[in-house]
């Protein structure tokens, strides 16, 4: 890009959500620049098989679907530049806004798109990331129905994990749930529902030492923390919950975040605070977090960067 050149849109990030942004802000003749940073595709490319997204009728590997999301878009004109933006400045004074990227090159733009989504926390085990795919996943909606009839255990002891123990418990015969302390940090209600489950197992005061197995999940070596035995625990799958981390701290000086670092948007538009700055994705939901829903907010992205442009004249 000519230095000084100034693009209508630029998008950053290249999952579900910025894929779809791109392929509604190309059709709009936005001619959007999308950066797809260090992992093309976003979570989903770890993700062995995909089955609930429509369209898809016989399951599609992530990689795959993204590698199709990534087609259309360029069909429709979108540029990719595959390097990451590493700075940024949304308030230049004027009516554009500059990136930068790990590279030094400057790109400028009227509008931005933040789609940088979220990164799952792992337990930072080898054998944890040697299994991952198989038999170790990070999202019970995701994954689950691969695991029914089998036994699982999920790690952590807050809403979300709570959220996948009762979720799998309708699917797995048993349920095990690791939890570090000797007590929930999930809400009540969530802890009611969770107790209602009579497939459960609580391990307290317990952490994964080593996931088992070789190509597969087998079991997790659990120890335990206050008498520092050691146990083993057999299974076929494993989901860890312990939280996700928004990839948005580069932004967080020019846009308002919630305390663990989600975008905070207007209602149920893209709009972010900062004039001509739209987010979507898993950068700004921590509650719903799937493909599908990522998509759609990458539509109302476009629309909401399209509608900007035409009311400020810079379209």
């Amino acid at each position: 890009m000519p230095h000084g050149k100034i693009s209508k849109t630029i998008i950053i990030g290249s999952g579900p959500a910025g894929y779809t942004a791109a392929v509604y802000a190309a059709r709009a003749n936005l001619e959007p620049v999308l950066f797809t940073g260090i992992t093309p595709g976003g979570q989903l490319i770890n993700t062995s098989e995909v089955e609930n997204f429509p369209g898809y009728p016989n399951g599609v590997e992530g990689a795959q679907m993204m590698e199709d999301f990534r087609i259309q878009a360029e069909r429709f004109g979108t540029r990719m530049v595959r390097t990451v933006v590493e700075r940024v400045d949304f308030a230049t004074g004027e009516n554009y806004h500059c990136l930068w990227t790990d590279e030094g090159q400057e790109y400028r733009a009227y509008t931005v798109i933040i789609a940088t989504g979220a990164s799952a926390r792992y337990l930072g085990l080898e054998s944890e990331q040697r299994l991952l795919n198989k038999g170790v996943s990070a999202c019970a909606v995701c994954d689950g129905f691969f695991f029914r009839g089998l036994e699982v255990a999920v790690v952590g002891g807050g809403d979300t994990a709570c959220e996948e123990v009762t979720y799998l418990a309708k699917l797995c015969p048993h349920v095990h749930m690791i939890v570090r302390r000797d007590e929930l940090r999930a809400s009540k209600i969530m802890q009611q529902r969770l107790l209602k489950s009579t497939n459960v197992t609580i391990h307290w005061n317990s952490q994964v030492q080593e996931v088992l197995g070789e190509n597969e999940v087998t079991g997790v070596r659990l120890i335990n923390g206050k008498t520092g035995t050691t146990s083993d625990l057999s299974l076929q799958g494993l989901f860890v919950a312990i939280g996700h981390q928004p990839n948005t701290d580069i932004f967080k000086d020019y846009v308002d975040t919630d305390q663990r670092g989600y975008i905070i948007t207007m209602g149920c538009t893209s709009l972010t605070g900062t004039p001509g700055i739209f987010a979507c994705g898993d950068a700004m939901d921590h509650i719903y977090r799937q493909a599908v829903t990522a998509a759609g907010t990458g539509c109302r992205a476009a629309l909401d960067a399209e509608r900007y442009l035409n009311e400020h004249d810079l379209n």
